[in-house]
This record gives C-alpha cells, structure tokens and sequence, in this order.
C-alpha cells in the first residue's frame, strides 16, 4: 500500500498571497497580519473510546450493501428461468456473466479513487449508479409493464450498473474506514475490519434468507414477486448511500495519489518492448527480462515488479476454483428446484438453500483456525499455505462428485423428458367400461394400441415420434359397439393427457397439454379442467387429497353418470422424491474448500507480495474470480452434457488443475517474512487484504 502524502495545511490568506505574488509582482501593499490557526479538532470517538465514530456509518453502509447485493442475487437464477423463460444454460450463462463483470469492475473504481476522485467520492457517484441499477431492474420485473423484450433489454441495463457499481466500490470501502485510524490506533483498526467482515456476512446471512421469501410467499399479478424481491435490496442500497452520505462531515478524506496498477503494467510493458525493439542489436543480456525497464523506472519498483510476477504465476491456475465455487447460485440452485424442500419444521424454497454458505463460512473460520490447522501442527505436519490451498481445491472437487451423485439420483426419479421430434402421451378413460385406443400413423399403421380401463388412466407415457416440430395423429376410439376417429396435434419436447369421455352415444376426446416446468419456488402446480356436466347441480366438495411437494396435479371434474359431480387426479410431474437435505453435504465440503483456499490464498498472496503492491494483488486476486465465472459461462453455453456428466467435467478439471497448482507450488521458493520489512501501512494492507478476501468470497461472489 502506497502512504498517503500529508500536505501542511495551508491557510487561505496564505494561499492569496502566493498568488498576489506570483502574478501582480507590481503590488506592495502590504499583507495583513495572519490570524493565529486554530489547533485542528479530532475527529468524534465512540463513547470515548479509541474507535472514530466515523466507522458506524461505513460499517452500517456495507451490511446495507451487502443485504442488496446477495439478496438480488440470490433470486436470479430463478429470474432468468421462469419471469424471462430462459432455458437453464442461458440462465446460467448470464448469471455467471453478470459476477464475472461484478470483478472485472473492481479495476476501474481503484483507478478512478486512486487517480481522480478519491475513496470518499468514488464510493457516492457508484453508489448512485447502483441504485440506479436497481431501480431499472425492480421496474424490468414488473409483469405488467412491456413484453418479454422490454423485461429483458431493462434486466439487462440494470444489471450492468449494478455490476459497475458494487464492483467500483468494492476496492474503496474497506480501505476508506481503514484510513479513519490513526497509526497509533492500529489494535482497533485491526478490531473494526473483524466487525467490517461480520456486517458483511450478516448482510449476506439475512438477506439469502429473506429475499427468496418475498418471491416465493407474495403473489405479484398472480404470480411470483421478484419486483418486490427486487426491489427490497434496492431500498437497502438507497439506505446505505443516505447514511454513508450522512457521516460526510466526520470523515477523514485522504486525496487521491496515483494508481499503483497503472504503474505495474506500464513498467511491464515498456520491459517486454524495449526487449524486443533491442532483440536484433549487439546489447548485453540481462538477467530478468524486467530489467529492461532499467532505462525509465526505479530499481525498486523493478525489484518489486519482479516479486509480484513469481506470485501472480502462481495465479493462473486459480480460476478453476472460483469456476466451481460460484456455481451455488447457478447450477446447484437449479438441483434444488427438483428437490423436495419440506424439512418438516420448514420449508426451504430452493434459492434459500444458498444460505448455508455464509453460515458455514461463520462455522469454518473460528473451527479451522482455532482447531483443525493447531491439531494438525500437533500431529508434525507442516501444513504451509500453499499445501492448504491445495486441499482446498481437493474439497471442492469431492463436492461436485458429491452434487453429481446427487444428480444422478434425482434423474432415476424423473421421467424422461422428451427430445426433438418427440412428444410423450397418457391417456385417462372417463368412461363406465373399457375403452380401446389405436394411435395411427402414416398409411394407418398402428403406432400405439391400449386397452383402458373405466376412470383408469395409462400406466405410463407412451413416446410418439414426430417427423416434424408439430404433427396431426389419427385415433381411433373404440367403446362397446361405438367407434369413432378423432384427430389431434402435437408438438415435439411435450407431454400430453388424451381425456376420453362418453356423452349419451358419442364417444369424445380432448387433448391438454401437460405442465413440463416444476413450480419456481418447489411448491405444488394444481390445475382443473371441468368436463361439461349434465346435471343442474353443480355444487359440491373437492376433496383434493394428499398433494405431495414439487408435483403437478390436473383435476378433471366431470359427470358421466348423471349423479354429483366427480373429480380425476392426474400426476403431470411427479412429486420430488429426493430430500434437499441432501445438498448438505456438498455445501459443506465447499465451504470447507472455500475457507482453506480463499482465506489462506490471499493472506499468503500479502506475505509475500511487496509493500507498495497490495492492491496489485488484489486486483488480480479478483480478476482470477471474474475468469472463473467466464469458464462456467463457456462450458454451460457450448459443452452440451447432461447436468452430472457436466459437474464430473468440473470436478475432474479442478483436480487437473490442482496438480499442476501442487507442482507450480513444489518449486515456488517462499521470500521469508523478515526479508519484508514490516511497516505500518504493510500492516493496515495486509489487514485489508485478508478482510476484503472474506468479503469477496464469504458466500459464492
């Protein structure tokens, strides 16, 4: 971390002079005496302590940030796939597409407080932007408002400010209450990030909790909510700028100084350019490819470049790790819909599960560092960061093995879903007695041949192939001496429920389509179709019978026999067999996984890393996490595999990955800590470091 200059205060009076000076040397009036300054007032304390009470606003701030960000995102899976009607691999694809631009951002809002605007006012324009953002994307949810265009063209817009604004402010806040200590206070500094990391996770817990309820319990148009989910977090950012603006005249601002990043890279380039404009010439070699950016730049930011490099190599196979991190909110959401979430004290939607994540990550930290690493040390194991980080891939690994046994499961209980040119149909008799049913193809050949009997219905779905993307079929009815052929179309990747009934002599038929999508939030589809009925008395009791979780049901009401009205219950989807519980254990390895290599990356990426290139690191500890998010968005848009062969896919690649990670890390040579000299601000940023890791991945983004 760079120090921050502290200019002498200048008096205005002063400052007049020097400028009467400088451009009227003709004047010689002479200058009035100053007034004596006034001794410069400390800033307000908490209740006398040593904390600035500047902190209440900031810490306040993040965990109304943090509310907004996971709370929006927690339901946005959900969003894409049934307001938008996205298939799951672009819903996917763009969820992952919107955290990859949540941390390429970052980049742009340390550059713009570090060479323009300062932390203070980076943080109030981005914020405005990202309210603006959610504004656009409460409107876009609106059912009411505009067809499937205008929801996606808003939804869009709103997303990219979001993006532009939570990853701008994201290198400034926590940096910015840093900067309200003095040097003499470092032990509270170092106290307020500890409680700067628990607002960040409270913010996180509560919302993942509470958004997906305000979609799934309130009704918005006769359907699910998420202008209200959506627009909750947005309020929670409105607070958040309002009361970050509040502490404004309480503040320590310190200016903007210059933008390390920029540095680094432009000392990069002109080495690699001047070495090849100088490849063909009789010039002496250097040692280090760097070192040909000895003609503009200092020796030390040299020396200090070529440390960063040895780390930042270490960098490049992290991606993969984040790739199957953030697939919670995506990928692993949509498991949980085709699961059962009644956990019998509650029922858990499916983007609530998500919550386990920040939860554990409470458990985790205290566990790991205060059990597990101590124990380990006991048992003579030399546990070194980089060996933590490798395990920790290992975790992750074991939890997508783990969600694609689970995957496996779930598609033993699903019926098969029917592909390109074909439908699946069942049949349900409403008949006293048997009916016998021919489904005819070309040159009327039978197809399909089924005896029904009276108010039974097919055992199964029979597959029909279809030479085009819709098709007429013929059938042919046959009940008693009455026969009858009925004609009826279909589309491919459909279900469908032929109903049969008899009218007096008439045989008659009528085609429904069946419901093909699971309810969003895990609940039960419950759909009536009333047969026309004889009879003048059409009042009567419903009784609906047990209604299992995830299910789609058809009631049939009817009067074949004259007498009261009747009722058929038809199963469109079958209910969800399988526990969410089962989940748990996958949540749990990659939280664990999460705790050892994020935790550990970081604070050893700061070890390690030199002085004045903290935020160097962070911005490309941040930059592995938005390449990660672009490896899940090619894979799901272009790989085509089923949803457990495509987490076999990532869970074999990490562990790729985590061998040429462990090798890399074999011959990594360690600088030793006392070879750095361990400085205020070295302090201060490694701190940050360590806390802004935590809020970067205490979840999945």
């Amino acid at each position: 971390m760079l120090k921050e200059r502290k200019e002498p205060a200048m008096n205005p009076f002063q400052k007049n002079e020097s400028k009467e000076t400088l451009f009227s040397p003709v004047f010689t009036e002479e200058v009035p005496p100053q007034p004596p300054s006034l001794p410069k007032k400390p800033p307000p304390k908490i209740c006398g302590s040593n904390y600035p009470l500047s902190i209440v606003f900031i810490v306040v701030n993040e965990f109304c940030e943090r509310f907004s960000y996971y709370g929006m995102k927690a339901v946005l899976t959900l969003y894409f796939l049934y307001f938008l009607h996205w298939n799951e691999d672009t819903a996917t694809s763009l969820y992952h597409a919107f955290g990859s631009l949540c941390y390429f951002t970052p980049i742009l809002g340390a550059a713009i407080a570090d060479s323009w605007l300062g932390k203070f006012k980076t943080i109030i324009y981005l914020s405005l932007v990202y309210v603006l953002g959610h504004v656009i994307k409460s409107v876009g949810a609106l059912p009411i408002l505009g067809g499937q265009t205008v929801h996606t063209i808003l939804s869009l817009t709103g997303l990219s400010l979001i993006a532009l604004g939570t990853g701008g402010i994201k290198p400034c806040v926590a940096a910015f209450g840093g900067d309200q200590f003095e040097e003499k206070h470092a032990e509270e500094r170092t106290r307020y990030f500890s409680i700067f990391y628990l607002s960040i996770n409270a913010g996180s817990l509560i919302s993942t909790f509470v958004t997906p309820m305000l979609r799934g319990d309130v009704q918005c148009f006769g359907e699910d909510c998420y202008a209200l989910a959506f627009g909750v977090p947005g309020l929670l950012m409105v607070i958040a700028l309002v009361v970050f603006a509040m502490g404004s005249k309480i503040y320590k601002k310190s200016p903007p100084e210059g933008n390390i990043v920029a540095q680094v890279l432009k000392c990069i380039w002109f080495a690699l350019s001047n070495r090849f404009k100088n490849r063909s010439q009789d010039i002496p070699k250097r040692q280090h490819w760097l070192d040909w950016a000895a003609e503009k730049y200092p020796k030390q930011l040299i020396m200090d470049v070529k440390a960063l490099t040895r780390i930042l190599f270490l960098y490049i196979p992290l991606p993969m790790f984040w790739a199957l991190l953030d697939q919670q909110g995506s990928r692993w959401t949509l498991q949980a819909i085709r699961m059962n979430g009644n956990l019998g004290f509650f029922v858990l939607q499916p983007d609530q599960i998500q919550v386990l994540n920040p939860f554990l990550v409470l458990i985790f930290v205290p566990l790991f560092d205060l059990v597990i690493y101590p124990l380990v040390s006991k048992c003579g194991i030399n546990f070194l960061s980089l060996r933590k980080m490798a395990v920790g891939m290992i975790l992750a690994c074991l939890a997508f093995a783990v969600a694609a046994a689970v995957e496996i499961k779930i598609d033993e209980m699903t019926p098969p879903r029917p592909g390109p040119q074909e439908s699946l149909l069942q049949v349900l008799n409403l008949a006293d007695d048997e009916v016998k049913l021919t489904v005819l193809g070309d040159e009327n050949n039978p197809l399909l041949e089924e005896s029904i009997k009276s108010f039974q219905k097919m055992p199964h779905y029979s597959k029909l192939h279809l030479k085009a993307e819709s098709q007429d079929f013929h059938f042919h009815l046959k009940y008693h001496n009455l026969s009858v052929y009925t004609e009826h179309s279909v589309e491919e990747k459909n279900w469908y429920s032929l109903i049969i009934r008899i009218d007096g002599k008439s045989i008659f038929s009528m085609m429904v389509k069946d419901t093909e999508n699971k309810a969003s939030n895990g609940m039960t589809f419950v759909r009536y179709l009333a047969v026309p009925c004889r009879t003048k008395d059409k009042d009567f009791s419903l009784n609906l019978g047990l209604l299992e979780f995830g299910a789609a049901y058809l009631f049939i009401i009817t009067n074949s026999t004259n007498q009261r009205p009747q009722a058929w219950k038809m199963e469109d989807i079958p209910a969800n067999k399988m526990s969410i519980a089962w989940q748990l254990p996958q949540y749990v390895l990659v939280t664990a996984g999460e705790v050892m290599f994020s935790v550990t990356g970081l604070e050893f990426s700061y070890s390690q890393a030199p002085s004045g290139m903290k935020s160097v690191i962070q911005a490309a500890w941040l930059l592995t996490i938005a390449v990660g998010n672009v490896i899940v968005l090619i894979v799901a848009q272009f790989s085509g595999l089923g949803q457990w062969a495509e987490f076999i896919l990532f869970s074999c690649l990490l562990l790729l990955v985590c061998l040429i990670f462990s090798i890399m890390g074999y011959y990594y040579v360690p600088t030793r800590t006392e070879d750095i000299p361990e400085t205020a601000d070295m302090q201060i940023s490694h701190i940050q470091g360590n806390m802004i890791n935590l809020e970067t991945k205490k979840t999945k983004l």
